[in-house]
């Protein structure tokens, strides 16, 4: 198993942003194998689709730190940990602008990020960034062939409805990073298969059917898989990442049995746990981290 955590980014980190590097460091200290951040633009006070499931938006997201700068802060506070984003919105963003962007942190990094993009669950996010939430699969589609020609093809023109434009020269870094996207939905994970580096799928702790749980994740691994098939492409060059949400009250033992049984089951090595709920405030989650990492090596 090759375990990390995500970073502070959400909620009373927002009070304690000038220690993230130290906290970067830490971690990686600890064995963290990889650091990873989110992205959260706004919480709306009555939103039209809520977190998760639910009808709400957690408390945590009205306070939230840019993924962007709290990478680049880790980049530079660390030199082993693989470095990810679990998830951009990526549809936010327009493909030359997060070219620009990720490919800054992957050559401050040395090549250990991991771009990891989703179509996001907000509606409000969306007006907030001025663009419809409809048609954001064809979005990120469209965004996606805009980084591969970035960074790689340029100079040469980028075509399409939503970002067209002339062949340009782009006078940044074109280090290209591994992108892995979230998905679910049918036709999502057909897109990982297709033409991602990886998946990032989600567990849950404590669950009251963790066998259950990693079946579920088994099945959708195996129609990405069948899409990789389908695509010509080898199953085994698409990986995946596996996120562990902890809820509020669940310890460090806890914690490590439920992230070992999962990647039992799964066979997913590849697994980064969100204590966010589980301890307020970076002292503490850094100890609960710490702790976790003991238990697992």
């Amino acid at each position: 198993m090759r375990l990390g955590t995500t970073l502070p980014q959400f909620g009373d980190a927002v009070d304690e942003a000038d220690r993230i590097g130290a906290f970067a460091a830490a971690a990686e200290e600890a064995g963290a194998a990889s650091l990873w951040v989110g992205d959260r633009l706004l919480a709306a006070v009555d939103p039209q689709v809520g977190y998760a499931g639910t009808d709400t938006v957690p408390v945590e997201f009205r306070r939230a730190l840019d993924p962007f700068a709290l990478l680049a802060v880790a980049a530079a506070a660390t030199s082993r940990a693989v470095l990810g984003t679990s998830v951009l919105v990526g549809p936010l963003y327009p493909p030359a602008v997060l070219a620009r962007s990720l490919g800054t942190i992957s050559a401050i990094a040395g090549a250990r990020l991991v771009a990891g993009l989703g179509i996001g669950w907000s509606p409000e996010e969306y007006a907030g960034a001025g663009l419809d939430f409809d048609h954001r699969g064809a979005r990120l589609d469209e965004l996606l062939d805009g980084l591969d020609t970035l960074w790689s093809d340029m100079p040469a023109p980028l075509p399409g409805p939503r970002f067209p434009l002339p062949a340009v020269h782009v006078d940044t870094p074109r280090e290209r990073p591994a992108v892995y996207l979230s998905a679910w939905t049918d036709s999502a994970l057909r897109r990982v298969g297709r033409r991602a580096d990886g998946w990032l799928p989600v567990g849950r702790l404590p669950a009251d059917d963790l066998e259950g749980q990693a079946r579920a994740l088994c099945r959708f691994r195996a129609n990405v898989d069948a899409a990789a098939t389908e695509a010509g492409r080898d199953p085994a060059d698409v990986g995946t990442a596996l996120r562990v949400d902890v809820a509020a009250g669940v310890d460090a033992a806890a914690i490590a049995d439920g992230t070992r049984r999962l990647v039992d089951a799964t066979g997913f090595t590849d697994v980064f746990v969100d204590p966010m709920y589980a301890a307020p405030g970076i002292d503490a989650t850094l100890e609960l981290v710490h702790e976790v990492l003991r238990r697992v090596a």
